[in-house]
């Protein structure tokens, strides 16, 4: 399963973290950074989500949903170069805020601290390749399901049927940018023909009704694994 930030981090390097930064209340639509722009500060998200977003000719295509415990700017304030993505809050966000050499300098004092930055960086590595080999084949119901299921695991709360609903403003367009389609695609991928009312997407919310909604999604046999967070 995969590991925040803020989780794979030492004990004494959290409190490190913690007293060289502040805390920053962010209101929902606001940029933690914008793309193209040089990358002064690092932000831990503690409660809320953001979207990673990049524009390519027009076209806004999704690279990640943020949580707490996750963490913004660091690729950039290690190396030095520009902003890859926009960082945008989807709700209020409340964040830790580093300016990018207190990071390292943290960093630099607690030494293990950089296997929890690795493990994010190998994270992005191992999701950028799964969502390039869906492609060989074309899989997009596989995908679709992946996207989905991340949110389920990071953000969803349980609900009566035993599935999950996932509190957070991403509409249909907004999945088929994460998952690599359109949104006609994503409305056929969800269509009541094919999964019956198991999946419903709203303005505010995702829900997914039964434990196997995704495993048909992806074209599985149902195993009832969806385990909702909290």
């Amino acid at each position: 399963m995969r590991v925040a930030f803020w989780d794979a981090l030492p004990g004494p390097a959290r409190t490190a973290l913690e007293r060289a930064g502040t805390v920053a209340l962010i209101r929902p639509g606001a940029f933690l950074a914008r793309e193209h722009t040089r990358a002064t500060h690092v932000y831990v998200l503690r409660s809320g989500a953001a979207k990673v977003w990049v524009d390519r000719d027009g076209e806004i295509v999704i690279l990640e949903v943020l949580g707490p415990g996750d963490v913004s700017g660091e690729m950039e304030v290690a190396d030095g170069s520009e902003r890859y993505a926009n960082v945008e809050a989807l709700t209020r966000i409340e964040a830790l805020v580093l300016p990018g050499d207190r990071f390292r300098a943290v960093l630099n004092e607690h030494p293990a601290a950089i296997w929890a930055v690795a493990a994010v960086l190998s994270e992005k590595l191992r999701d950028a390749d799964e969502l390039r080999a869906a492609h060989f084949p074309d899989a997009p119901g596989r995908r679709l399901a992946s996207r989905l299921r991340r949110l389920a695991d990071r953000f969803g709360t349980p609900v009566a049927t035993g599935g999950v609903v996932v509190r957070l403003p991403l509409c249909q367009r907004d999945l088929g940018r994460w998952a690599g389609m359109g949104r006609r695609k994503v409305a056929q991928l969800l269509a009541p023909e094919r999964l019956g009312d198991g999946i419903a997407v709203s303005r505010t919310a995702i829900t997914l009704r039964s434990p196997g909604v995704l495993d048909r999604l992806a074209g599985d046999e149902p195993d009832d694994e969806l385990v909702p967070a909290g």
